[in-house]
């Protein structure tokens, strides 16, 4: 059975999630301001539904369907929020996903993050596109998709309903050529492997 992969940026350590984050998963998904503008997280967002989501990451990324990590600060380990790909194999598309907790908003995790699965995405998984997309209002998520080289390419207007008000989602998407010609030099990713070993991406 393969391990999920631990990856490692400058100032964050991305690694599988554990039955001991359930409870501060639940308190920062929990926050009305993560949910607001998240497709799939429910408000309120208890225990329980933490406990599931965490249980069910082993077996997805075995299906080959998701990949899902802990982002997690280098410094103290503390728990940052989660950052997810979802696979369709067939197609060697997917989809990233993320959710930061407000007490570290603004602090560029999202984006060094998100690139270090955008790494691994278009590295060991072999993809040839990745997509996003957020609700029109969550321009905070939009400026990520900008600063990892994705391109707007189009909206889905009035498309999906967040406590009784409809939103456009607005869409991204990001090629292996484009991703290859823009990655940014500066930024190194260390995957650890099921030994221990690191390889860099």
């Amino acid at each position: 059975m393969k391990e999920l992969p631990t990856l490692e940026t400058a100032r964050l350590v991305l690694r599988p999630f554990a039955k001991a984050d359930i409870d501060e998963v639940a308190r920062l998904a929990g926050a009305r301001e993560v949910a607001q503008y998240t497709l799939h997280i429910p408000h309120p967002y208890q225990r329980h539904m933490a406990e599931s989501w965490i249980t069910s990451h082993r077996e997805r990324y075995d299906e080959g369907v998701a990949l899902t990590l802990a982002v997690t600060e280098r410094q103290g380990r503390s728990l940052v929020g989660a950052m997810g790909l979802s696979v369709d194999a067939g197609n060697l598309t997917g989809e990233l996903g993320y959710w930061i907790g407000v007490p570290y908003w603004g602090r560029g995790y999202a984006t060094e993050a998100a690139q270090a699965v955008l790494a691994h995405g278009f590295g060991p998984l072999g993809l040839e596109r990745i997509h996003a997309c957020h609700l029109a209002p969550n321009l905070a998520s939009g400026r990520v998709m900008q600063k990892l080289g994705m391109v707007q390419e189009g909206v889905l207007r009035q498309h999906v309903v967040k406590w009784g008000i409809r939103y456009d989602l607005i869409y991204y998407g990001l090629l292996r050529p484009e991703y290859l010609a823009t990655q940014h030099q500066s930024v190194t990713v260390s995957t650890t492997d099921t030994v221990g070993r690191k390889s860099h991406e």
